[in-house]
């Protein structure tokens, strides 16, 4: 293990220690509630003080505090002297930093993202697997036409109402098949698909074709189109995606997409070292 990743893990086991109620350690599942909260902060939400961080957890305000209080200690939140608000503390960056100087998936992909916003002259995004979830961990925009897509790199992206969700789920695990017919899946719009018996076509249709599409099931007017990236095992782990508005999608921009994602996904998949799956090995050039 070299030195770098020896102090991320001493770093991180030493903030899961050190959370405490009445001198006492506290389990995983308060650990779990500590790091909830920094998913609540966005780009359009960038500061939330303690009521506010009350009632979107659902936890006590003396909890919220005392959790608070700890990620405070460790520098992964800060709280504004003036306006008593709480934002994501320099640690976060120290963190995200190390990470992508040890694997440097961004970097790697970085290049292969450039050409697809050239060749499409739309928004291009990155995304790895977190969970049951999507985390953005870069975005390429466009100045090609002055109406496009904003991608706010703070949201999670869903598996069942995102092209980056679908493809992923399309070709990764069992696990995630299995999630996505067993939760209660979240309405974002009129046209996010959350009956399980009309996910599963629409998950079979992203294995044959190699591409996830989610015309404004996330957001409305934003056309989502995916690929997904591979592992070494072949599992997919993330997606390239790009992004238009609705009303600008039509057969020849698709088609153009199409080409230019699956493109992308073999080119980072064998960037990182991954494999592609049969069913998908048939959908890129060799």
């Amino acid at each position: 293990m070299n030195h770098d990743i020896h102090v991320l893990d001493c770093y991180v086991k030493q903030f899961l220690s050190r959370i405490t109620c009445n001198g006492k350690a506290m389990d995983m599942g308060t650990t779990t509630k500590a790091l909830r909260m920094l998913d609540f902060f966005s780009l359009t939400g960038p500061e939330i003080g303690l009521s506010q961080m009350t009632r979107l957890t659902g936890y006590n305000k003396a909890t919220a505090l005392r959790l608070l209080t700890e990620l405070v200690e460790y520098g992964l939140v800060e709280q504004d002297s003036d306006t008593k608000q709480y934002r994501l503390g320099s640690a976060v960056l120290r963190l995200a930093h190390l990470r992508e100087s040890s694997f440097p998936t961004r970097t790697v992909a970085r290049p292969f993202m450039k050409d697809c916003v050239e060749q499409s002259g739309e928004c291009c995004h990155l995304a790895l697997l977190d969970g049951f979830h999507l985390n953005t961990i870069a975005v390429e925009d466009s100045s090609a036409h002055s109406t496009r897509v904003v991608i706010d790199a703070a949201v999670r992206l869903p598996l069942h109402a995102t092209a980056s969700g679908l493809a992923v789920t399309a070709f990764g695990s069992q696990a995630l098949r299995e999630w996505v017919q067993t939760e209660k899946l979240e309405q974002f719009t009129s046209s996010t698909i959350v009956d399980p018996a009309k996910l599963e076509p629409v998950l079979e249709r992203v294995r044959t074709t190699g591409l996830a599409e989610s015309p404004d099931g996330f957001e409305i007017e934003v056309h989502g189109i995916a690929a997904p990236l591979f592992d070494a095992k072949g599992l997919a782990i993330g997606s390239i995606a790009i992004a238009t508005p609705s009303s600008r999608m039509n057969e020849e921009l698709r088609q153009r997409i199409y080409a230019i994602l699956l493109n992308a996904s073999a080119n980072i998949t064998r960037a990182w070292g991954g494999s592609f799956p049969a069913s998908f090995r048939q959908h890129i050039q060799t």
